[in-house]
């Protein structure tokens, strides 16, 4: 069976370191990838920008203050209800709604069709107006070779999809091995996508070998997103700075990162890091390096010279912004850990980084810094 139509929807040195369109959905290529004319989820109507969303405040986890230390801010308290009310989802089963789904396998022709049929009670992501602009991203575990979704269906808590979604080269010895990882999602134009929860099927459970090739219907509770990068650190981040004040230079060489948390259920990720160059706050540059796939101590090497405009006046009013972020050929790419350096708010090793970097020129100066949210 073939879906018809694609779902829609190095040279400085390393210092030691300090510590488918429902009903006919298409499916993937035999390499996996989604089939031609895919496109991002439709877009929700504007509203107004929210300060937090809840797949932020779901990664927070307060740190335990002894007795004599300043109150717990803002951040901290809603992530504190936030934490309480996960813990307690945990022990209601279906708060976070189900899931149902179809699976049918044709030894013949090697493929495996996922049905996403539909969701149900989903909770509320939109407080103003209790839905949310749900849809399903699916991949097949352990390879992560497989990545679809479907579409976006806005303001509905019992989204309907019935998308069909074909996975080629599928030997039958292969099933007992692959376990189906949905994840469900609310759209947000303004933020991250808020994760809702997530399904695990294996299929060694699911008896598909039926010679009448008939479809297995299948519905579970959505779960609680089990990742929380947030107790795991962020990891840090080894950069090297060479500051020309002659010819009113930066050389930023972005050599690796290491202990970053795990993105995915499989325990990696796919890293890579985005900086930017900003004169008096504002951004005039931007460069990035090459994704590194499944790592968690990715090795970067990569050399970026930057070009400071001539009214900067040296480093004064300069600073530069990394970003490393976990590559995803689905979803939003996700925001691992941050680091600046320069500019009023860098502080502790960074600023100590900086300084340095500004008081020897033609010096290459390489530092490993924490990433932070």
């Amino acid at each position: 069976m073939q879906a018809t139509t694609p779902s829609p929807t190095k040279d400085a040195r390393t210092p030691p370191g300090p510590g488918g369109q429902g009903g006919q959905g298409g499916g993937t290529s035999p390499t996996g990838l989604p089939g031609p004319g895919a496109s991002p989820p439709a877009a929700a109507p504007a509203e107004p920008a929210r300060l937090y969303t809840e797949s932020e405040r779901s990664c927070v986890q307060p740190a335990l203050q002894p007795a004599g230390t300043t109150a717990l801010t803002k951040e901290d308290v809603e992530a504190g209800e936030k934490n309480g009310r996960r813990q307690q989802q945990l022990s209601e089963p279906g708060q976070l709604g189900q899931l149902t789904f179809k699976l049918r396998y044709r030894q013949d022709k090697s493929t495996l069709v996922v049905t996403v049929v539909k969701c149900k009670n989903l909770p509320a992501k939109d407080p103003g107006l209790g839905s949310c602009d749900p849809y399903v991203k699916l991949q097949l575990l352990p390879d992560k070779q497989h990545k679809v979704k479907t579409r976006v269906l806005r303001k509905s808590r019992d989204p309907q999809y019935d998308e069909d979604f074909t996975f080629y080269g599928i030997n039958a010895n292969q099933l007992q091995s692959i376990t189906l990882h949905f994840v469900v999602l609310s759209f947000d134009r303004y933020s991250r996508d808020d994760i809702i929860g997530e399904v695990f099927c294996t299929l060694s459970s699911v008896d598909l070998t039926n010679k009448d090739n008939h479809q297995q219907m299948l519905t579970k509770n959505i779960l609680p997103r089990s990742l929380k990068i947030r107790s795991q650190g962020r990891g840090e981040i080894l950069v090297s700075l060479c500051w020309q004040p002659a010819a009113n230079r930066l050389t930023v060489v972005i050599l690796k990162a290491r202990n970053l948390p795990k993105m995915d259920v499989t325990g990696l990720a796919d890293p890579y890091v985005k900086m930017y160059l900003l004169v008096g706050g504002q951004r005039v540059a931007k460069k990035k390096t090459h994704v590194k796939k499944r790592t968690l101590n990715p090795v970067f090497n990569e050399s970026f010279v930057l070009e400071v405009p001539a009214g900067a006046e040296g480093l004064e009013s300069v600073s530069l912004e990394f970003l490393l972020l976990d590559w995803d050929r689905v979803t939003k790419n996700e925001v691992i850990g941050r680091l600046e350096l320069g500019g009023s708010r860098c502080t502790g090793s960074a600023l100590h980084h900086w300084n340095e970097v500004c008081n020897s020129p033609r010096r290459q100066i390489a530092e490993w810094h924490k990433l932070r949210e």
